[in-house]
Order: C-alpha cells, then structure tokens, then sequence
C-alpha cells in the first residue's frame, strides 16, 4: 500500500478515538469545519509577489505570511510594500485573487539587551506594524528568542515581556497584534505560560509553531493547547523526522510529529485562525521544491478535513 494511503488509513481510525475522547468531535463536524490555509513565503524565496500570489490561489490557500519575498527578510524594503502607491497596487492584486496577508514575519527579537542593538529591533518591529496596518494585516511575528546562560532567567524575562509591550502599545491604534512565535530557547509551555501571563497584553498573543515544541520538548498537543489556548492566534505548521540526534524537514504528513493531533485539537476548539505551512526552503535549501510541497500541503489538508 502507498505511504500515504497507509497513513491515511492509521490516522482515519486515529481521529475517530480522538474523537471518543474528545467528546465526539467526528467526520461530520469536520464538514462544517472550513480551515483556512496559508503559508509562508520561506517556503518559496526565489519567488516574485505575482508568482506566489498565483500559485496561493490556484491551490486552495486563502491567505500569505510574508516573511521574505525575493530573499529580500526586509519586506518594508520590497517593491510591493514600499510605497502607498505599490501598497495599493499590491491590495487590489490580492483582492482579484480572494487573498489576504495574515501575517508579517518580522525578525524582532526581544531578549536583546545591548541598547543600541534593542533599538535596532524594536525599530524593526514599529516598522513592520506599520505595514501590516497598511496591508490590512492583522498580525507581525516577533521572536522571544533566547535566554543566554550569562543572565539570569528572570532579567531575560522582564526584558522579552518589556518588549512585547511596547510593541503591542505601539501597535494598540494600528489595527494590528504583535504575536510572539514559540521560538529558540522559549519552547516550554510553562515558560510561555509565565510569560504571556507576565506581559499581559491585549495587542499580545502567541504563534504556536507546534513542531518547533514538540520537538525539543515532546510535551503532548492537547497539553500545551490547554495552557496556552487563550494565547494562539496563528500556527506554523510543518513535520519533521529525527535520523540519529539530527532532525529534517520532510513533507507535510510524511514525518513522525503529532501535527495532526494538534490540528484536530484546534478544529475541535473551533480555531479561527490560519493553518499556516512553514516549508524553510529559505533556510534550508536541501529541501523539496515549492511547487511540489506546497501543494502537497494544501492537498493532503483538504483530504484530512473531508
């Protein structure tokens, strides 16, 4: 039997346990339930802004998460996004499609101590709300990122915390929420848990990037959903095996994460936001082409949810 057909069959007997113990969740609700697809521009960094808003709206995709375009990471600085008059030029291509930007991925980072280095990022950051404001976006992604061994834990915190409140003061009358993506050294639910709870922001939320914790932490789905549900407003979604200590980036379903577990946690929830596929083709160009896993994302997604 195919691979995937295999797999298909195991998570078809899977779901329906799952949905005994989630208290019925069944095929029949997965039919009222529309998830809404994007992915991010890592995934195809060769790609010019026509080209990857022809491919989203040929294969099933809804929406974009702009983190580079044409390897460019500044998207203030790419031609579709410079200027008012590109900005518009931009909306109206994107609206021909029925496709929207839902999100910007910024490379903020917030545990930054160095003065001059922190104004950097946080520069960063006001600008791409900004744009985002502009594009009608709702949400930039901002990392933690680390917690360095020569502070301590508590002082990092402060600072991460501080910053996501600036940013999400900032952000407050822009139309826009600052999401910190479950990233680097913040991976721990409990630790993601403190912090949300530490900053305590309205314009603050989280992307949970499912594989980028359960990787390193192999806490189960439903129990970093239950600690942080009222948190997540965007997913990175992805697989990954483990050859040896070493882990790679496979396609969507072909790996050994619990992705979909954590997929039918959030459709049980009635999860309103995107099931955003992350291919990091930018960072790791051994991988598949984009025209094959990125339809094949949308694909297998659509099959699941029927």
């Amino acid at each position: 039997m195919p691979r995937f057909n295999r797999r298909a069959f195991i998570r078809t007997n899977s779901l329906a346990l799952t949905g005994i113990a989630f208290g019925g969740l069944s095929f029949k609700g997965f039919k009222k339930y529309q998830p809404k697809l994007s992915f991010s521009t890592l995934g195809c960094p060769d790609w010019s802004f026509e080209k990857i808003i022809n491919f989203a709206s040929a294969n099933q995709y809804a929406g974009i998460e702009f983190r580079c375009l044409m390897r460019e990471l500044d998207l203030t600085k790419c031609k579709p996004f410079n200027s008012p008059e590109n900005i518009q030029i931009t909306m109206s291509l994107l609206q021909e499609k029925g496709l929207k930007i839902v999100d910007l991925g910024s490379s903020a980072t917030m545990h930054i101590k160095d003065p001059i280095e922190r104004k950097k990022t946080m520069d960063e950051g006001r600008r791409f709300i900004d744009l985002a404001s502009q594009l009608k976006c709702p949400y930039i992604r901002v990392y933690p990122n680390n917690l360095p061994k020569d502070q301590d834990p508590s002082d990092t915190f402060i600072l991460i915390s501080n910053g996501l409140k600036e940013l999400g003061d900032y952000a407050k009358t822009k139309g826009v929420k600052v999401l910190m993506e479950t990233h680097g050294d913040l991976v721990h639910t409990a630790d993601i848990r403190k912090l949300m709870e530490l900053t305590n922001h309205s314009e603050v939320g989280l992307i949970w990037d499912i594989v980028n914790m359960w990787s390193i932490t192999k806490e189960p789905p439903l129990q970093v959903y239950n600690a942080l549900q009222k948190y997540i407003y965007h997913t990175h979604i992805k697989d990954i095996r483990f050859v040896g200590a070493n882990m790679q980036h496979v396609l969507f379903a072909e790996g050994e994460s619990p992705i979909f577990e954590a997929i039918d946690i959030l459709a049980k929830h009635n999860y309103k936001g995107y099931y955003s596929f992350e291919w990091e083709k930018m960072w790791h160009p051994e991988i598949g082409e984009p025209e094959i896993a990125l339809p094949d994302y949308s694909k297998k997604m659509m099959a699941h949810f029927k």
